[in-house]
């Protein structure tokens, strides 16, 4: 089986994350939405939004977020979008919450835990082709967050959320909190949400970039994560969102940076890889890849 490609960059810039999508040689037709995590108010780990903003220009992109399941800020429709203006987005680029006003259901062709569905937002209909621009770091349910977080919990709804969470058992997202016993499940359910977004946009209409920066344990969703305790690596770039993801893991688990220690041990903890293993087994790519260095 021919390895995919992953493409990486040192170049922490506005110009490198031009460079390593011009790398892709892939062209997002249409409306294009860049999914991004907005940034829960208190946190500054989030994607400075100078950083992406000659991108999202360049592609004539809409930032879009969706609600979260948990209630900080970004649960309530009006305070998500200030919280968006408050962190720089809304200066750069228009922003979009995408189930602002509702959710829908789409299939998910392949899975055992969602019951055949994910629940996002109602305006990804206005969109014909999505970049995943996650910023790569831990997370404190999932393991780590990259390309396959931001798009399953990332792009799911406030209720879709609920779902993944409870691993089909509640779209509640006060119930929310009550099913968090199955790990596995959960991972598994996350990739299952993945396998619903690319049935939706089409693998030829999506892209992925890993940003890997200010790389704490924490998830950007924390008010008040944990400082970065490794240094920064650079931006990675595939059209195989199982192999970036992959790459990013495996990148950080052989590191010579001895920050990264606690990042490590609670990817392994939360078992974290095995998001990446069942979307694998989904159809979403590879886990065998070759990095292409294009500094």
């Amino acid at each position: 089986m021919q390895k995919s490609k992953v493409y990486f960059t040192k170049d922490l810039s506005g110009e490198g994350l031009i460079k390593i999508y011009e790398a892709l040689k892939t062209q997002l037709k249409g409306k294009v939405a860049v999914k991004i995590s907005s940034g829960e108010p208190g946190g500054h780990n989030f994607l400075n939004p100078k950083l992406i903003e000659p991108l999202v220009s360049k592609l004539g992109g809409t930032i879009v977020e969706c609600n979260t399941a948990y209630r900080g800020r970004r649960f309530d429709t009006e305070e998500h979008y200030k919280a968006i203006k408050e962190h720089g987005f809304m200066d750069v680029a228009p922003c979009d919450i995408l189930d602002a006003e509702e959710d829908i259901k789409i299939p998910i062709s392949k899975g055992k835990h969602l019951k055949g569905y994910n629940i996002v937002g109602s305006h990804i209909k206005n969109y014909d082709s999505m970049l995943m621009l996650s910023h790569f770091k831990g997370h404190q349910m999932g393991g780590f967050g990259g390309a396959l977080k931001n798009m399953s919990i990332g792009v799911a709804s406030k209720n879709g959320k609920a779902w993944i969470h409870s691993v089909g058992r509640t779209e509640d997202p006060d119930k929310t909190w009550n099913y968090t016993e199955d790990q596995d499940g959960f991972l598994e359910g996350m990739a299952e949400a993945c396998r619903g977004v690319v049935d939706f946009f089409g693998e030829e209409n999506m892209a992925y970039i890993n940003v890997a920066n200010n790389l704490s344990i924490d998830c950007d969703c924390n008010a008040h994560p944990k400082a970065p305790e490794m240094e920064d690596i650079g931006i990675f770039a595939s059209l195989d969102p199982v192999a970036l993801d992959q790459c990013c893991f495996d990148i950080i688990i052989n590191s010579e940076d001895k920050g990264k220690a606690s990042l490590v041990a609670r990817m392994l903890k939360l078992h974290a890889i095995h998001t990446v293993e069942e979307a694998h087994n989904l159809g979403l790519g590879s886990r065998e890849y070759e990095v292409v260095n294009i500094d």
